[in-house]
């Protein structure tokens, strides 16, 4: 998690320029599990992308070797549905929308660092939160 020159915890910023809210406690989502898409340099995968799941991005998910909907209980996961937010890779989110096939995004809960992969345009284009 962020943290401040202090070793306090710092809070996250949204690609907005916000503070980073909250993407999903049910189910619990974010590197961290703290329903947020924080990330930290130990998050190789930048899980930044507050996704609202689809079947057809599932479905590309899975084709990718990303299998999002099968429940594994032996690692606390019970498996997306479509409706769910979840805290996508960035790189992941970027190869969907290439493919034609990204889910619509929460802005206030994606986290800055996801612009290293992904263009503000395009997330604003595919956002659940601007009205």
């Amino acid at each position: 998690m962020p943290r401040d020159d202090a070793g306090g915890r710092r809070r996250s910023r949204n690609v907005l320029g916000g503070i980073l809210q909250s993407c999903s406690e049910r189910p619990l989502t974010g590197f961290f599990r703290n329903g947020c898409c924080e990330t930290s340099s130990q998050d190789l995968g930048s899980h930044t992308v507050c996704a609202v799941m689809t079947a057809e991005f599932l479905e590309f998910s899975r084709s990718r070797g990303n299998d999002l909907s099968t429940p594994r209980p032996e690692f606390g996961f019970s498996g997306l549905t479509p409706g769910d937010r979840w805290c996508l890779c960035a790189p992941r989110w970027q190869e969907a929308l290439e493919a034609g096939r990204a889910p619509r995004v929460v802005l206030q809960a994606t986290e800055q660092s996801a612009l290293v992969y992904c263009e503000l345009a395009d997330l604003k284009r595919h956002a659940i939160d601007l009205s």
